[in-house]
């Protein structure tokens, strides 16, 4: 086989297996929680923890397939995952399944971006785009098959076997990878292993310290404590970055207005979004009394909205750019979003379902919108940076997203008295994220009428884009 069509399936073992296990457990939530004797909110940890390592790891990816080779770093990354994906499955209790889950993580940090830097430096130019195409397949089936494979799992064995799907196909990727994928190692300079460790230990603790109150695996106290030694490590990190040559993530990137709109803007509209695969299968099965298959086989529809809608994505944005799509389709994405609260379990599956397709085509839209607009004025040079920043602040909001709609989900209530699994606590939860996620217009908004119409298509022949670079210091 060719390839520009052997090595995308290779990295699409990875792909697959990483998109179909996140989309599975979500849908087996409430008997995992069961199994394990925890409140199903508590279970956002589980969720949370694992986006978290792909924030953690991910900026580090490159410097690690460079320094050791993409091969071996791409079999490692699939052992590290299936390992995870053991402990997952062997977990006994709250603390163990999250411990397994960040080690998943971390496997996943290093799978997916070093997959793809063995296309970008393996592929001729003239093919990439078939290849990258090869790609995509698995990322798009892997969100569909995930909740209807989870749901069938759970209903008619264990939610355990959720995690040992994934073995054989990791095996075969890892075997794959050592036959085909080439060495391509290639001389780094030092990696900045104090912005490491001051970036890596302010994420992980913040988000596990303001996903873990409420006394769900440490006491509120010893959280709050987490989270602020977070914060504090975040803002040191802060002021290294200003001082070193080579920062790890290159926070002068801010200063041009599509990358800072685009990541502000994508966090707002993510925190929403990301806690729909969370509290979405929970309204369906303690809210309607489904069943983990019936509630797969209603989530699914999502996906398969976002695979349609991105036949006609560029076609959208080259007839009315970057600007317009993104504050509209914001606001549409965000009015159905709030409008899950208002499903009942007594609302026509068609309907459900309906609104879950439309609701996946704008949000797909709007993710693609998002991921081209970062990157609209980054020099060539600074593209590895720029990613890495974006894919970071990406997994961070996701993570925060889950936290935020448990929170949600616990005040409303609280207030009401009734229990958490009540339909209308959800309508709350569902509301606030929704409105969060519109808020997300307000960055869009500074966009200029014309950003991106290099990418869209938009710009006129012999236009030169005139938004300013950055200038100081690297780093500043």
């Amino acid at each position: 086989m060719r390839p520009e069509r052997l090595l995308p399936l290779i990295v699409a073992t990875a792909l697959f297996i990483e998109n179909m296990d996140a989309t599975a457990i979500s849908t087996s939530l409430p008997q995992i929680a069961v199994d394990l004797g925890v409140a199903p909110v508590a279970l956002k940890l589980a969720l949370t923890t694992y986006m978290l390592a792909l924030a953690v790891f991910i900026p580090v990816s490159g410097w690690v397939a460079d320094r050791f080779g993409a091969r071996p770093t791409f079999m490692a990354a699939i052992g590290v995952f299936l390992l995870g994906s053991l402990a997952c499955a062997a977990s006994g209790s709250l603390g163990e399944l999250v411990a397994a889950r960040f080690v998943q993580g971390m496997g996943g940090a290093m799978m997916v971006p070093v997959g793809r830097l063995v296309l970008l430096r393996s592929v001729p130019k003239a093919e990439l785009v078939r290849a990258l195409s090869w790609l995509t397949i698995p990322a798009l089936l892997g969100p569909m098959l995930g909740p209807v494979l989870g749901g069938f799992i759970t209903t008619y064995s264990h939610w355990r076997f959720i995690f040992l799907i994934n073995i054989p196909m990791g095996l075969l990727g890892i075997w794959l990878a050592w036959r085909h994928i080439p060495l391509l190692r290639s001389a780094v300079g030092p990696l900045d292993w104090r912005g490491f460790a001051l970036s890596s230990l302010g994420l992980a603790l913040t988000i596990f310290g303001f996903a873990s109150v409420g006394r769900h695996l440490v006491s509120t106290p010893l959280a709050l404590g987490c989270a602020l030694l977070g914060l504090i490590a975040l803002a040191l990190y802060a002021l290294h970055a200003r001082r070193h040559p080579h920062p790890l993530l290159r926070l002068d990137l801010f200063r041009l207005s599509t990358f800072r709109n685009g990541v502000i803007g994508g966090s707002l509209f993510r925190i929403g979004i990301g806690a729909t695969p969370f509290l979405l299968p929970l309204m369906l099965q303690l809210g309607f009394g489904l069943n983990p298959l019936e509630s797969g086989l209603i989530t699914f529809t999502s996906a398969a909205g976002a695979m349609f809608m991105k036949t006609v994505a560029p076609a959208i944005l080259r007839r009315f750019g970057f600007r317009r799509v993104l504050v509209i389709n914001a606001l549409i994405a965000s009015a159905l979003l709030c409008g899950f609260g208002l499903f009942r379990a007594d609302t026509p599956y068609p309907l459900m379902i309906g609104v879950l397709l439309v609701s996946g085509c704008f949000r797909s839209l709007q993710f693609t919108s998002l991921n081209a607009i970062v990157y609209a004025d980054i020099e060539p040079e600074r593209m590895s940076q720029a990613s890495s920043l974006a894919a970071m602040a990406q997994q961070a909001s996701l993570a925060l997203g889950i936290t935020v709609g448990g929170y949600a989900l616990s005040v409303a209530s609280a207030a009401t008295g009734d229990p958490m699994g009540t339909v209308t606590n959800f309508g709350f939860a569902f509301l606030t994220v929704g409105l969060i996620s519109a808020s997300s217009v307000l960055a869009m908004l500074r966009l200029a009428p014309e950003a991106g119409a290099e990418m869209s298509g938009r710009a006129r022949p012999g236009e030169e884009m005139t938004e300013p670079k950055p200038v100081g210091r690297p780093g500043t």
